[in-house]
């Protein structure tokens, strides 16, 4: 045997070391891949689980917003067959809550379906108007003061009586003020008999930015609310007819409603607002009350049946929903009442 091997690599003076780092790292590289790629996949596995989880959320809270608008239709149902049924004397309340609005829960279209299930059921000894609003639309008050106004005429003997809790002002002391009877809770605000437009002019602003206001109108008023525009004295005169107008036909009514119980105090339709107790004195109210003591102490009931028409809560959802998707999209939304309201600022 020889002492020289072919395959021995030394006596053939090849180099058997490790390899450089370069080929090593190659399966080092594979497996980070395979692992990030194993990342990835669960990153997008948990993604997609979350969005499931979401839609069943939602899906699941639709459902329940159905369930929830047909027990309260069903439950509805239940307290106008009860009244009307077998449900005994008892007073009929009907609440003006928040804003007066024609979109809003407190719409005459919904305060007026109300009142005509509560006259309508014989056995209500009362209708009790529970007040807690600022006030809001002038037309939206005046219809519902209107219709309490005649429905008492349809209906002579029974008592309608409005009751402030914590504030009747402006539009809602409006509707007050058809009632034969007005309690407020000592603390509550009560009054602001005034009409209010407010707004901001923007024309300089705009004019710093750069940027050029593009109008065509036809008639030379037909921008007089327009905020980029400069207002006239002759519109500003023009103007303050209309919320004198309004004013005054606030007043008409309040005086037509009260009479000779209101205090000859010109700051009575000045827009102040005043307590409770302060409004009995100047003869805004005819005492101070709260619902609970007035159903027990002047009607010796205790049992009310409110015939608030309730909002459903399915269109209530669909209209957030939609003020929401404006406001995403940058198309704003824009009320349909008037400027002029009966509503404290």
């Amino acid at each position: 045997m020889s002492d020289h091997d072919s395959s021995d690599p030394w006596a053939e003076g090849r180099d058997e070391r490790p390899a450089p780092s370069r080929s090593r790292s190659a399966p080092d590289d594979q497996a980070r891949l395979m692992d990030r790629w194993v990342q990835e996949i669960t990153r997008e596995q948990r993604r997609s689980r979350r969005w499931r989880i979401f839609f069943r959320l939602v899906y699941i809270g639709l459902f329940g917003l159905l369930v929830f608008g047909v027990y309260r239709g069903v439950g509805s149902l239940d307290v106008d067959a009860a009244a009307r049924g077998g449900g005994g004397p008892h007073v009929a309340t009907v609440r003006i809550n928040g804003v007066i609005d024609a979109e809003g829960p407190a719409s005459a279209d919904t305060v007026i379906k109300g009142l005509h299930d509560a006259f309508d059921d014989e056995k209500a000894r009362a209708i009790v108007l529970r007040i807690n609003s600022p006030g809001g639309s002038p037309v939206q008050s005046q219809r519902i003061y209107q219709e309490i106004r005649r429905l008492k005429g349809h209906s002579p003997d029974r008592p309608v009586v409005a009751v402030i809790e914590d504030i009747g002002a402006s539009g809602a002391y409006y509707i007050a003020a058809a009632a034969d009877d007005i309690y407020a809770a000592p603390a509550s605000l009560v009054g602001s008999i005034g009409v209010i437009y407010s707004g901001f002019g923007f024309k300089e602003a705009i004019g710093r930015l750069g940027v050029e206001r593009r109008v065509f109108t036809a008639g030379e008023n037909k921008d007089l609310l327009d905020p980029f525009r400069d207002v006239t004295q002759a519109q500003r005169d023009f103007w303050k007819t209309i919320l004198d107008t309004t004013h005054q036909q606030f007043i008409n009514d309040v005086k037509a409603g009260r009479g000779d119980r209101l205090a000859s105090d010109p700051a009575l339709f000045s827009g102040l607002v005043w307590t409770g107790e302060q409004a009995q004195v100047n003869g805004l109210t005819d005492g101070v009350a709260t619902f609970d003591q007035l159903i027990r102490d002047r009607f010796s009931v205790e049992k009310a049946v409110d015939y608030t028409l309730s909002p459903d809560p399915l269109e209530r959802l669909s209209r957030q929903l939609g003020q929401v998707a404006a406001q995403w999209l940058g198309i704003g939304s824009q009320s349909t009442g008037s400027p002029v309201r009966y509503q404290v600022p």
